[in-house]
């Protein structure tokens, strides 16, 4: 049974399925949080979010590259880019 259980994880894992799953349910959560939000417009609340949750997705799709072996390239790429998106975030917020 653990044998089958490790199967089973080693694949989600190894094949990226466990990372794109979150990705999806952070995509859901962005689409809702902007249609729903109540403060300024559609478009500010989704530039809002792209800052919020930006640096969260590039740090999966870091996860991802690196657990497919997609090459130091994809990883250091997607690390880099949530660089400036968490910066822009906390600017925004005047932290």
């Amino acid at each position: 049974m653990l044998e089958a259980s490790l199967s089973f994880l080693n694949a989600i894992f190894g094949s990226g399925l466990a990372v794109d799953l979150a990705l999806i349910v952070l995509l859901i959560e962005f689409i809702y949080l902007a249609l729903k939000g109540k403060n300024g417009t559609l478009k500010s609340r989704a530039f809002a979010l792209v800052l919020a949750l930006g640096p969260g997705a590039c740090i999966m799709l870091a996860l991802r590259a690196a657990l497919t072996n997609a090459g130091i390239v994809w990883v250091a790429l997607f690390l880099a880019l949530s660089l400036p998106l968490h910066v822009g975030d906390l600017v925004s917020r005047k932290i």
